[in-house]
């Protein structure tokens, strides 16, 4: 059963201010670990999820797109206490192509990938939980792949799936200078725990 993967960071003494540059370090990171090197789509929300966002733009998938500074200058030009800033980024996986195992083939699929910066305030201090930036990877399923039977190849390309993930994780949380990090799911099981269990089932 699949879920939806999260990666939370947190920040000693943040002030508000500072959320911008730890937002574009987070984004810039992207391009070095199979992701894009814009931004998608900026969306600043008041309040909590259940309001109207207040600042919404597409610039589009690869080009022309956003950098990162730029997208998260626009985002932050309203800085408030009480508001989220989420930006939409391109991040490409390993799957298997859509058409049946038989005739299926592995190809590097785009997904976009959900970066959200808290005021403290936001959603009742929200940030505690998720984190002062969370990022939302979608479904874990390209992690593990369960329903899959993995044969060597299937086997390999979720280990690159894997290694990647574990690379960028490592590598914003030094670029943006975070002192503590979570990749947790929603079910709040371990993906490392899963992904053993899995490994060892298809021995």
């Amino acid at each position: 059963m699949s879920d939806t993967l999260y990666l939370s960071l947190w920040y000693p003494n943040l002030r508000l201010v500072e959320l911008a540059g730890k937002l574009t370090s987070v984004l810039g990171a992207f391009a070095a670990y199979g992701g894009d090197a814009t931004v998608y789509a900026a969306t600043v929300w008041p309040i909590d999820w259940t309001e109207t966002p207040i600042f919404q733009q597409v610039y589009g998938r690869g080009k022309p797109g956003a950098e990162p500074q730029l997208a998260v200058t626009e985002a932050l030009e309203s800085l408030h206490d009480d508001y989220a800033y989420e930006f939409q980024i391109g991040w490409s996986l390993w799957e298997l192509e859509a058409g049946g195992e038989l005739d299926a083939r592995w190809v590097r699929a785009p997904r976009l990938v959900r970066v959200t910066g808290y005021g403290p305030l936001f959603d009742e201090g929200t940030y505690e939980a998720d984190g002062h930036i969370r990022v939302d990877f979608g479904s874990d399923a390209p992690f593990l792949e369960e329903d899959l039977e993995l044969d060597s190849v299937a086997a390999r390309h979720v280990e690159e799936n894997v290694r990647q993930l574990v690379e960028f994780t490592a590598a914003v949380e030094k670029a943006s200078g975070a002192t503590a990090r979570l990749l947790w799911s929603e079910l709040g099981e371990s993906l490392a725990q899963r992904l053993a269990a899995r490994l060892r089932g298809s021995n």
